[in-house]
């Protein structure tokens, strides 16, 4: 079965909802038709000239990428400038570019997430709390005998999940009744007759984000005709969501050894601090990308350091007058782990598929030059 880009979005979508995006954000499909076929995926962090160029040598149809390549609206599409050329050659490639940014910097799992864990952070939570993802209550009635095909199929789609637990279902015994009518291929009974059959009340939870594909299991695994379900949104929420995470570090650090552990951990020659290289630190904030508007969560939450990119001087100024030490360990750098984490996972989606797709990454360029 050929796959389309739309399904690539499908999955990328799985992990982290288009609900989670900012207002002020721009994900989605940027560029190609949803509907391309698609049989080789570049996965990258920005779609510029030389994402281009792999995706050309590499014959790939599709790139996902963090960053988005439109950002602001658009008011004329001109060849003589390098917008408009980068543009016009993605779009006489062929290619489909599709973008997740503050979705799946949010996402459990996602960019803050990926850096806490890459720097071994104990217990980390969300820093700056955006909500909790929605979760659904899905009731399904299934005839005896085909409940665990049913429940297996909707637990792989990613429901019933609570905690470190999953396939978690509950399930009442009953009976069904239904009478075929003309037109009908009933799985059990007659045309015109009214059947009775025993039938399980299988329930159980799906986020939100999660719905779609979990009904699609659902209902491919369901051997009726017309499945009956219900749907009830929940009031208590899953997940927190939000951007930055904050942790414990296994053992106390210097400001300066906390430097030198996070040059390591993210492969860096160099990064910039603020603040007092003697300090002890074990609470740390993190946040991937730009993320010195979230000091002064940072600073709420009683974070002794905060490790992010793109620091401004204002903000440097901020945390060495409230003692918190900063460590700018720079956009890519607190975000190019994302790339193969994020390929990682679609080569694993589309082979539970045996879709026949290869995913390839393109690691980012480093901008800046050190003389």
């Amino acid at each position: 079965m050929p796959v389309r880009a739309a399904d690539i979005a499908a999955l990328v979508e799985k992990w982290a909802p288009p609900a989670l995006t900012a207002a002020w954000d721009n994900g989605g499909f940027q560029v190609g038709d949803p509907d391309q076929r698609v049989d080789r995926i570049l996965v990258a962090l920005d779609v510029d000239s030389t994402t281009l160029a792999a995706a050309r040598e590499k014959g790939a149809q599709m790139v996902v990428a963090h960053h988005p390549l439109i950002f602001q609206p658009l008011k004329s599409l001109r060849e003589d400038r390098w917008e408009g050329a980068l543009l016009a050659n993605i779009i006489q490639t062929g290619l489909v570019v599709y973008c997740a940014h503050t979705n799946l910097d949010q996402a459990p799992g996602g960019t803050d997430d990926l850096l806490a864990e890459k720097l071994e952070l104990q217990g980390a939570a969300v820093l700056k709390s955006t909500g909790r993802e929605d979760l659904y209550k899905l009731v399904v009635f299934v005839p005896q005998g085909y409940e665990d095909a049913v429940r297996e199929a909707m637990a792989a789609a990613g429901a019933g999940w609570i905690g470190n637990y999953s396939h978690c279902t509950f399930q009442t015994a009953g009976t069904g009744t239904f009478k075929p009518l003309a037109g009908s291929n009933p799985f059990i009974g007659s045309q015109g007759e009214l059947e009775r059959v025993a039938e399980l009340r299988l329930e159980t939870v799906v986020p939100r984000g999660l719905l779609s594909p979990v009904l699609e299991a659902m209902l491919q695994a369901h051997p009726y005709e017309e499945v009956a379900y219900d749907l009830y949104r929940l009031e208590q929420g899953g997940k927190k969501l939000g951007f930055g995470r904050i942790g414990q570090l296994s053992s106390p650090l210097t400001l300066a050894e906390l430097a030198q552990w996070v040059k390591e951990k993210l492969d860096l020659s160099r990064v910039r601090v603020v603040g007092d290289l003697k300090q002890k630190v074990s609470r740390v904030a993190v946040c991937g990308g730009s993320g010195g508007s979230l000091l002064k969560e940072a600073l709420e939450q009683q974070a002794q350091a905060f490790i992010t990119g793109d620091v401004k001087y204002h903000d440097a100024a901020l945390a060495a007058e409230a003692g918190i030490g900063l460590i700018d360990a720079g956009h890519l750098g607190t975000e190019k782990i994302l790339v193969s984490a994020l390929a990682e996972y679609l080569k694993k989606e589309l082979a539970a598929r045996q879709a026949g797709v290869e995913v390839v990454c393109h690691q980012p360029r480093e901008l800046f030059q050190i003389i």
